[in-house]
């Protein structure tokens, strides 16, 4: 066995036995031994993808909903590269993607050899890392560090493929005395958790003794359920009896306590009472919700969020690993007030909406969130359609949760489609999946779609609230009259694609929309496989549709 094939087979065995189950490749040449040790092991399930940025992102959804790490390999020079948008993404989401990169042997680096560059700790701080010449469990060791990402490079030198084709048995026959010495290495635990952060000595002790924070009832208080927050945030707003304000993907917005016009509520008399604010996961997606948490006559308690960077970036008055409330202390109303100002201004909300006669984007966003079952998974994009799915979604009652997740760690619209198809594969048991994006998210991961006639094709409905543009600026400082003349050569980006034939190069089913009743049809009869619903929306009327409902709240 040449070196190179060793070294790549020890390394799948490596990864096997510290949880990972699935791998994404991306075909290259430096990347061969690599390649055929993955496809030779009968515990990777493996996926290939002929863009790198297409194919981290596919390992991160997949991650995502399986909660175990997942590997991503491509070859050397720019490829490397590609993975870096998915590997900042994973490390603020805190998700376990792998990223192995092929390189040169280290005395090529430096002299212009073909597709070499320095992929020495190329992600930074973002990832943990290892260079690999040869099999070494204390490197690997070292490295992994759950809970974010783990940049692997590995030197490859010729000969880069095996001597010839053999049977999986035999391969595995051969290389037994390799796992069992990589069997030998401390094994990880398949949930992510939290990783250790480099340069913070003596906290590794601290941490892992969860320190519980003890909380009396009585301060008027809400709860800030942020993204990948969990139930535990629903269940400590309905044992103290306070208003949820949970984000689409906090995977808390069930139950009783969720306020659904909570954004708009923010800006009422209501929440210039508020004494305190619980945060939980990782809150991003609102303006109010950060003007609340920067308030100096707010006190902020935070539970330690996940990620790489877990430190807010607000003041908090005290943090723990749990919290808890202390019994006594009777309900005092506060909970009951903000429910029935949120009755009443949804009322409102649906009123308006229905009332406009043309279909809207918020109009969108209900029907896909009331058109997924329970036991159902909703991918959803970044800039407008979380924000409109955070308006006009009806919290779940809580035995029939649906899991909607979004990529909120950085809050790009990249690589969105290749997410929501992984956390559909890493999420087998789903009973039907949508993906709901703009239509700019839509084309940027366009290669998303690109799936090869072998690859696995899972069910998954795209639905795409198409503007013909960016239309979230329009309901920025940018958006106003001032700046009308250079608003859409700088913001809104007006592309005049064709969806349909695009969607028709790509051989993935069509429909296109143009009304509340449509849509609901199509949402009703999915047909299998990937496929596009196109819903046409306005973009000249955002801002003042806009306008409309936050006035609504006075």
């Amino acid at each position: 066995m040449n070196p190179s094939t060793a070294l790549a087979r020890w390394l799948v065995d490596a990864l096997v036995d510290r949880g990972v189950a699935h791998a994404v490749l991306c075909p290259g040449s430096r990347n061969a031994p690599l390649s055929f040790a993955l496809a030779a092991h009968p515990g990777i399930t493996l996926h290939s993808r002929i863009d790198e940025r297409t194919a981290g992102f596919l390992a991160l959804g997949i991650a995502k909903t399986s909660r175990r790490p997942v590997a991503v390999v491509t070859t050397s020079g720019t490829a490397t590269a590609n993975l870096h948008p998915a590997v900042l993404e994973a490390a603020h989401a805190g998700l376990t993607l792998v990223a192995v990169t092929a390189d040169r042997p280290a005395a090529l680096r430096g002299t212009g050899s073909n597709q070499t560059t320095d992929q020495v700790r190329l992600y930074g701080d973002a990832a943990a890392f290892a260079d690999l010449s040869e099999p070494d469990p204390d490197a690997l060791s070292a490295a992994w560090l759950p809970g974010g990402p783990i940049h692997l490079n590995v030197q490859l030198n010729d000969p880069l493929l095996p001597p010839a084709p053999r049977e999986t048995s035999q391969i595995v026959a051969e290389t037994s005395h390799i796992a069992a010495e990589s069997s030998q290495m401390e094994p990880s635990p398949t949930d992510p958790g939290r990783r250790d952060q480099p340069g913070r000595s003596g906290e590794r002790e601290e941490s892992e003794q969860a320190r519980t924070g003890r909380l009396a009832r009585g301060p008027r208080t809400v709860v800030v359920a942020g993204d990948d927050s969990g139930n535990r945030a629903r269940l400590l707003a309905e044992s103290a009896g306070w208003p949820l304000l949970a984000e689409p993907s906090s995977g808390s917005r069930n139950g009783a306590t969720p306020i659904r016009s909570y954004r708009l509520l923010l800006g009422t008399p209501l929440a210039a009472r508020i004494e305190r604010a619980v945060v939980l996961g990782h809150p991003t997606l609102s303006r109010p919700v950060s003007r609340l948490l920067a308030r100096e006559d707010v006190e902020v308690v935070s539970v330690r969020a996940r990620g790489r960077w877990p430190q807010r970036p607000f003041p908090v008055a005290a943090e723990y690993d749990a919290v808890e409330v202390t019994p006594g202390d009777e309900s005092s109303g506060w909970l009951e007030e903000w429910q029935s100002a949120d009755r009443d201004l949804s009322r409102r909300i649906d009123a308006l909406v229905a009332d406009q006669p043309d279909l809207t984007p918020y109009d969108v966003a209900a029907e896909v969130n009331a058109a997924v079952p329970p036991g159902g998974l909703l991918y959803v994009g970044a800039s407008s359609p979380i924000r409109d799915l955070d308006l006009m979604a009806r919290p779940y009652r809580v035995g029939e949760r649906r899991l909607v997740v979004a990529n909120r760690g950085l809050a790009g619209i990249d690589g969105t489609l290749s997410s929501a198809l992984g956390a559909v594969i890493g999420r087998p048991h789903t009973t039907r999946a949508i993906a709901y994006v703009g239509d700019v998210t839509f084309l940027h991961d366009l290669t998303g779609l690109v799936v090869g006639p072998d690859e696995q094709r899972p069910d998954l409905t795209v639905v795409v609230a198409n503007d013909d543009g960016g239309s979230i600026f329009a309901t920025l400082e940018q958006g106003a009259s001032g700046y009308a003349d250079r608003y859409d050569k700088l913001f809104g980006t007006p592309h005049g694609v064709d969806l349909a034939a695009l969607c028709g190069g790509l051989r993935v089913p069509h429909w296109r929309v143009t009304d509340r009743a449509e849509l609901a049809h199509a949402l009703a009869s999915p047909n299998g496989g990937i496929e596009v619903v196109e819903a046409v929306v306005r973009r000249d009327n955002r801002r003042e549709l806009d306008e409309a409902i936050r006035a609504l709240a006075g």
